[in-house]
């Protein structure tokens, strides 16, 4: 068991392991209502180096901030089920609370009532708090293309609040939905950008030229230190998703990843903290 630890421990020195960098997933879903500005304040506040977050569009063509493609009613009050956000005007959408509820999921949530969706501008008004950077998702899928914009408006209308804020070198931009990674590179060659992915394992490499992205984002159970050296070799990050536990978190940096999301990013800076302190 020692000799193990000592293994790992290398493993992690020689990986770089103080560096690996820390994306709030959802802003910090465990300690907070997901994606919402209380929730990416305490990101920042924790000192995370980015904050992840998700798109949908409303029926007014403005960008929110969003996991799912309807009102939620595990988190928002008085949400009907299946209710869209894409048949909804932002000053419909702002009337539910989706503070009040604790996620069942997340026993260390507190909530915060009155806490609306918010707005990708609104979200982006928070840069001038810190260095930190925005992951964000778009939330669309060809099998329901009544719930989201084509790929090209969808991110046509993300760009133009990005640069609304003048902070495209700010800015990485993901999805499982490929199409819309393509059509940002049409419009912001420079953009960063990747490819998240969950399934069968499968090179990382095949995945990234499929959607021609700089970063490989996969479900943190598929990444293994060979496809990360592969990833590596051919100029790709590799940046794992939702990995919450000391032990994924030491799995991962062996493996060299570049960064990790997580739900508790708070516990990830201090984790990293103390391996920096070693």
């Amino acid at each position: 068991m020692l000799l193990r630890s000592f293994v790992i421990m290398l493993s992690l020195s020689a990986c770089g392991a103080s560096e690996v960098l820390i994306h709030g997933h959802r802003g910090a879903r465990a300690v907070r209502p997901e994606n919402t500005i209380p929730a990416f304040e305490y990101a920042i506040e924790a000192g995370v180096d980015v904050l992840e977050l998700d798109l949908a569009v409303t029926k007014d063509n403005v960008v929110v901030v969003s996991h799912d493609p309807h009102v939620n009613p595990v988190i928002c009050k008085d949400a009907l089920p299946k209710l869209a956000i894409r048949e909804l005007t932002l000053e419909q959408l702002k009337r539910f609370d989706c503070g009040s509820l604790k996620n069942p999921a997340q026993p260390k949530q507190k909530p915060v009532p009155g806490t609306s969706i918010p707005t990708l501008s609104e979200v982006l008004k928070l840069a001038p708090r810190g260095k930190f950077e925005f992951n964000i998702e778009t939330k669309i899928s060809p099998k329901y293309p009544q719930l989201a914009p084509s790929p090209e408006e969808f991110v046509k209308l993300v760009l133009d609040v990005i640069k609304q804020h003048k902070l495209e070198d700010r800015i990485i931009l993901q999805s499982f939905d490929f199409r819309t990674l393509h059509a940002m590179k049409k419009l912001a060659p420079k953009m960063r950008l990747s490819a998240l992915y969950e399934g069968h394992p499968k090179s990382f490499v095949a995945i990234a030229k499929e959607a021609g992205a700089g970063i490989i984002s996969p479900q943190y159970q598929l990444v293994t230190k060979e496809e990360v050296d592969a990833a590596h070799h051919a100029g790709l990050q590799v940046v794992p998703w939702t990995a919450n536990t000391p032990a994924d978190w030491q799995r991962l940096i062996a493996c060299g990843v570049d960064a990790i999301i997580t739900d508790d990013p708070s516990e990830l800076v201090a984790y990293r903290a103390k391996l920096r302190a070693r």
